[in-house]
């Protein structure tokens, strides 16, 4: 009973705390966007590492003034978390994981994103390898022939968590940069190919 209610009032208290901490610190930092000036109106699948997901939702608003996103996030508590986080940016979720329901979180996405929906994914998550690309962020594009767009996420000042992610947290009166490349298509690659380019492209400012 306790661990119960101690859960619900998290999920009540930490993500309204933790979307108020998210615009505090976008608006105490300066913000640089390296990427395109426009992207595709059709469905985009959106990506970054699992320990740079913190700020994604400004990067997602500043090309989708109105937010028509899932993002896969996992079935665990924690999950629940930054799901109810991310709703306050507009985002909708679809719970599933590589370690959980893999098969049907990939057809509720590859179904999204035929309807219209981006898709936000962490390709190394939810937990881990750090940096290893899944191929489910290749499949569904394959599926669905939606472009991906890599996004790396690089605060000068930060706080970065001892955690397998190595999650980061801008800290205020810094600079956050976003870097991006053009959108994507793996439609004619491999697997190995397309796992190759999409890794690399998303470690292109790693230091």
């Amino acid at each position: 009973m306790g661990k119960r209610f101690s859960r619900a009032f998290a999920l009540l208290l930490v993500p309204f705390v933790g979307s108020f901490i998210i615009r505090l610190l976008y608006y105490t930092n300066k913000i640089k966007f390296h990427s395109p000036d426009t992207i595709t109106e059709t469905s985009v699948i959106f990506a970054c590492w699992h320990g740079e997901l913190l700020m994604l939702p400004y990067f997602y608003k500043h090309y989708r003034k109105n937010p028509r996103v899932k993002a896969l996030i996992s079935p665990h508590f924690d999950g629940k978390l930054i799901a109810k986080t991310i709703n306050f940016f507009g985002f909708d979720s679809l719970s599933g994981s590589s370690d959980k329901s893999p098969a049907r979180v990939l057809i509720q996405a590859i179904k999204s994103l035929k309807e219209g929906y981006d898709i936000g994914i962490t390709p190394d998550g939810p937990k881990g390898p750090r940096h290893n690309m899944a191929d489910g962020i290749i499949i569904m594009a394959q599926k669905t022939s939606a472009k991906i767009l890599l996004v790396e996420i690089k605060p000068t000042k930060y706080w970065k968590l001892n955690s397998w992610d190595k999650f980061v947290i801008p800290k205020p009166f810094g600079t956050i940069h976003y870097y991006s490349s053009s959108e994507i298509d793996v439609s004619t690659l491999s697997i190995e190919e397309a796992r190759t380019l999409l890794q690399e492209g998303l470690l292109k400012h790693e230091k």
